[in-house]
């Protein structure tokens, strides 16, 4: 039985936009897996995809729990999304779907320590670690597109033109240094 309506406006927002965009990631993965020749990649990206598909998954079952019904604007929204930027990975080369997948999960990872945030401040803890784990695993996806492209001669200039790359993130998080969750409330603060 889901409990009473979560009184947050920007979480419940929060919690749509992120269950539909995880949707238009997957997607997105689908591409650019079957658009890289080397089988280590193919398979990291795809393990990628099946992560998001999982955290699409947990998002839903936070929604259900505080009936929370799924915005049909951004399932649509965010599938014909997730379907152009797969579709796209064959055409751009090999480079920017790199750099865009790393520079995307670098924003989603600050998504879920947010709902974490959104969640504590109206004294919802039970949700810290499944929420920290997700945005860590975001983290681990975007150190991995990182690591692809670090050395490639264009991240200079596209971390220029976009704002993210060797030295900027979207997020505050060290996967070397990570916090424990009950003390990852420092983690993407505006």
């Amino acid at each position: 039985m889901p409990q009473p309506k979560l009184q947050h406006p920007q979480l419940t927002d929060l919690l749509k936009k992120a269950y539909s965009a995880e949707k238009a990631a997957a997607f997105a993965y689908q591409g650019h897996a079957a658009s890289v020749k080397s089988p280590t990649e193919k398979a990291a990206i795809r393990q990628i995809e099946i992560d998001e598909w999982n955290h699409r998954k947990e998002v839903l079952q936070l929604m259900d729990q505080y009936g929370i019904r799924p915005s049909t604007y951004y399932e649509c929204r965010f599938h014909i999304v997730g379907k152009i930027i797969s579709f796209s990975c064959h055409v751009i080369g090999w480079f920017m779907p790199f750099y865009f997948a790393g520079r995307l999960e670098s924003g989603n990872v600050c998504e879920y320590f947010r709902m974490k945030q959104y969640f504590n401040s109206i004294g919802v803890n039970e949700h810290d670690k499944i929420l920290y784990d997700m945005g860590i695993k975001e983290k681990e996806h975007e150190v991995y597109f990182l690591k692809g492209i670090k050395t490639n001669k264009l991240l200079p200039l596209f971390e220029k033109l976009f704002s993210w790359g060797g030295r900027k993130s979207f997020n505050n998080v060290d996967l070397d240094k990570k916090y424990p969750v009950e003390e990852s409330g420092d983690y993407c603060k505006k």
